[in-house]
């Protein structure tokens, strides 16, 4: 007899064929279906089973609601606008002691999905009750578009997070972005700038660091808070904060429109203090906007009155044509055409080339400028970076303003500091060069050392002119109009100026611009300090007079008593006068 179905070998190969069931099927077969369990377990099973299904059902509607109300970076959008905004991290900024002028925080911004908003018109009234400083109408539109993702108010405070968020109202969401924030105020503002609410650089370094690879960073996704090292400048946070309070009690007590002033190493070119008032707060960008808070050293240009006789008589000296006992005519006014050229104090007789510079004589340096004729004044003006924009790390920058058709009547003007304007931070670079040995070097507002500026430096003048230019703004300190300012002990030299101010096409004689310029100290100088004074008004003390001695020249000294001890400048005191600390030391004979 042949073998049964059930145990013939086609059925064993069959079985072989047929898959396994898994476990957790046979289970619940058994448990629903199977013969073996009675009534009672069969219903237990059932019922457990639903009880199961319904309880993985709810566990994933919470989940996905818990996710929609608390993760934020769980939304496409909500992504993209945390990624934008590590990406716009910036690096902090420090002067040249490590003090943090520029920092990041963290800080919340409001968010909505219109999409997800249930209730648009309890949203609008519940957010704008919340913070009264949100625009109605604003809020409405952006709520009430098909958008994805909208933001409602940038930088928010804890607190007004805090309240939204128990509002519990869905759609809307916070995102923690980077703020800009400024610790030392309006200290440094002109110089750091500001950024805008995305945190791009819109001003001063700020703008520079964006100009200079860290917008392309920020395109990249590169620019993150942990890539990113401090940016060290040139400024000295003490020194500046000297600087401008010597510069504020000025600019009050001689009620001036304005007050501005630099400090800076005469060797790298390096800007250790910059001040500009009235200033602003970066941290109230709207202060910023403000036409009269401009950065005054570098956007603005002026005539710089009678400092411009120090590269007038530079000119000279370095043309080997004249020397500083060379005579010339102030007897009377120089008559030029229908203009005449007057002195301030005439002495009304010959004078040398020193006295030029200490009586600060315009009939002297205009005959000076004529001798050397309107094209080496040019050609010496230009050498000395004055006749075109001055280029530093600051976006903010002004070109000079030269006469369209230089004549001899324009070089007799612009030998006494009159039509020609420029920059004062342009004029700065050019005194520097003047004492330091004749080397121009570009100002930098970055940490710069000395081999790196005589890498940039150009030699303009001999070092003999150089030598004699420091001995004639020593004996101005001695002897001349830079008396209020030499501070004993640190052998100040200076350069006074006043220059009347063009009101409606023609100069007004109350209306004036004063400026001073010092060196310290003068024998091998380190320093050089700019003074500058807006309009400043006659007071009783200063016996009716508005020129620059009475007012920038004692404020320069008082800023000179504050700052060198800060920058290391230690007092010599009994030292011989000019001529035979200087001039005995100078390699040429007078």
């Amino acid at each position: 007899m042949t073998g049964s179905p059930m145990t013939g070998p086609a059925s064993v190969n069959n079985a072989a064929q047929k898959p396994a069931e898994p476990w957790s099927q046979r289970l619940i077969r058994t448990l629903l279906y199977g013969s073996n369990v009675d009534r009672a377990a069969k219903a237990r099973a059932r019922v457990g089973f639903a009880i199961l299904a319904f309880a993985a059902v709810y566990a994933v509607l919470a989940g996905r609601l818990v996710l929609f109300a608390v993760g934020a970076d769980s939304h496409g959008s909500r992504r993209t606008a945390s990624q934008d905004a590590i990406a716009t991290a910036r690096p902090d900024i420090t002067d040249r002691n490590g003090a943090v002028l520029a920092t990041d925080v963290k800080s919340p911004s409001l968010f909505g999905e219109p999409r997800r908003i249930i209730d648009k018109d309890e949203a609008i009234e519940l957010l704008t009750a919340t913070l009264p400083d949100l625009d109605t109408g604003e809020v409405r539109e952006r709520i009430q578009s098909r958008k994805g993702f909208v933001w409602l108010k940038r930088e928010i405070s804890a607190k007004q997070q805090q309240d939204i968020h128990r509002l519990g109202i869905p759609g809307i969401g916070f995102l923690r972005e980077n703020k800009r924030v400024y610790p030392t105020g309006n200290e440094v503002a002109h110089l750091i700038g500001l950024v805008n609410i995305d945190n791009q650089g819109i001003a001063g370094m700020e703008k520079w660091l964006d100009n200079n690879g860290l917008a392309d960073l920020h395109r990249a996704g590169f620019a993150t808070d942990r890539l990113q090292k401090p940016v060290e400048l040139s400024i000295d946070l003490r020194v500046e904060h000297a600087l401008r309070d010597e510069l504020i009690k000025a600019k009050d007590k001689f009620k001036a429109k304005a007050a501005s002033g630099i400090i800076s190493d005469v060797r790298t070119g390096e800007i250790v203090a910059m001040v500009s008032l009235p200033d602003f707060d970066p941290n109230n960008p709207r202060e910023a906007h403000d036409p009269e808070r401009i950065n005054r050293l570098t956007t603005g240009v002026y005539e710089m009155g009678s400092t411009f006789k120090a590269f007038t008589l530079a000119m000279a000296l370095d043309s080997g044509k004249i020397n500083l006992n060379t005579s010339w005519d102030a007897r009377g006014n120089l008559h030029y055409g229908k203009f005449t050229i007057h002195d301030s104090h005439p002495l009304g007789r010959f004078i040398n080339t020193k006295e030029v510079f200490t009586y600060s004589s315009n009939i002297g340096a205009a005959r000076i400028a004529l001798g050397q004729g309107v094209e080496a004044h040019k050609a010496f003006l230009a050498k000395m970076g004055q006749l075109t924009r001055l280029r530093t790390e600051l976006p903010e920058s002004a070109a000079p303003l030269v006469p369209r058709r230089w004549g001899e009547l324009n070089s007799v003007t612009i030998a006494f500091g009159q039509g020609l304007s420029v920059a004062p931070l342009q004029a700065v670079m050019g005194i520097n060069a003047l004492v330091n040995g004749g080397y121009l070097i570009p100002p930098t507002f970055l940490k710069r050392s000395e081999q790196e500026a005589k890498a940039l430096a150009k030699r303009v003048i001999k070092t003999e002119t150089s030598d004699k230019m420091r001995y004639l703004m020593r004996l101005n300190a001695e002897i001349g109009t830079a008396k209020t300012a030499d501070v004993k002990g640190y052998y100040v030299g200076g350069k006074t100026g006043t220059s009347e101010k063009v009101i409606n096409g023609r100069y007004a004689k109350k209306r004036v611009l004063n400026s001073f310029t010092a060196i310290m100290p003068a024998d091998d100088p380190k320093y050089q300090i700019l003074v500058m004074l807006d309009e400043p008004q006659a007071l009783p003390e200063t016996h009716g007079f508005i020129t620059s001695g009475w007012n920038a020249v004692p404020t320069g000294g008082k800023v000179i008593a504050r700052i060198a001890p800060l920058l290391g400048v230690e007092p010599r005191f009994d030292l011989p006068p000019s001529d035979r600390l200087i001039l005995a030391a100078s390699r040429t004979t007078q």
